[in-house]
């Protein structure tokens, strides 16, 4: 079991990294189909590939500070894949947990979900819940696993909620929808990585990424290690974010 020390400003400063880093990453994880096929392998082995590259990530996050990492690991859509490759997926999520959940929880890490558990067999379902009842009071990284999630299926089950609690129409503003989203507490979205080279939202976190910034990156998630995930940090801490404004 690993324990995730924090940079030094000395060690962030050696990196490029000193500064205002994102305090909300968001990263559609794309590409591991299609790196297994540039090996001539199942897409079930660049799925697997993906989760080791996502347990570096993951420790990586909470190094340099950032407070919450929100992960695209299955959409509403993907339920149209073949069945074996879903089952295959659900395999490998249960067994992350089983493996990492130790782990994860020493160091502090919260795991929340963004999305519909309930159509999820009971193993899977149980796997999560667990994970987030076990770490709910933790107070370090924000780890936000968005599975069975669909950014407008989000939306309109918040304007259900607002609705069905009888708010007047006049008291419904920006800050009620988004304390009824699921990213509810969470920082606001800084910055949205997608790899593989693809460059759309995928229909991932579509109300919060109203002012992140974007850094697509051609690598497939497999091969997204450490030192790629701090060149997207530093990508973004060259940008000037003016939120409308105009900037002297």
């Amino acid at each position: 079991m690993r324990i995730y020390e924090r940079y030094t400003d000395a060690e962030l400063a050696e990196m490029g990294l000193s500064g205002d880093r994102p305090k909300h990453v968001g990263i559609i994880m794309d590409g591991n189909g299609r790196w297994a096929k540039q090996r001539l392998m199942p897409r079930s082995f660049g799925h697997r590939a993906g989760m080791e590259a996502l347990h570096e990530i993951v420790r990586e996050a909470h190094c340099l500070g950032i407070k919450t990492l929100t992960v695209y690991a299955f959409s509403t859509e993907n339920w149209r894949r073949p069945i074996a490759e879903v089952n295959a997926l659900f395999g490998l999520l249960t067994e992350y947990f089983e493996k990492e959940i130790d782990e994860l929880d020493a160091n502090g890490v919260r795991i929340v979900a963004l999305g519909d558990l309930e159509p999820f067999p009971q193993k899977v379902k149980a796997c999560m819940v667990d994970a987030i009842e076990r770490t709910k009071n933790n107070e370090g990284l924000n780890f936000c696993i968005a599975i069975n999630y669909g950014s407008r299926a989000e939306i309109v089950s918040a304007i259900k909620r607002i609705v069905d609690s009888g708010i007047p129409s006049a008291q419904i503003g920006e800050e009620l929808v988004s304390d009824s989203l699921y990213t509810s507490g969470q920082p606001e979205l800084d910055l949205i990585i997608r790899t593989a080279g693809e460059q759309r939202l995928s229909n991932f976190l579509l109300w919060q990424a109203a002012y992140a910034e974007f850094v697509f990156t051609p690598v497939c998630w497999p091969d997204f290690d450490t030192a790629e995930f701090r060149r997207c940090i530093a990508e973004f801490m060259k940008r000037t974010r003016r939120f409308g404004k105009v900037v002297e």
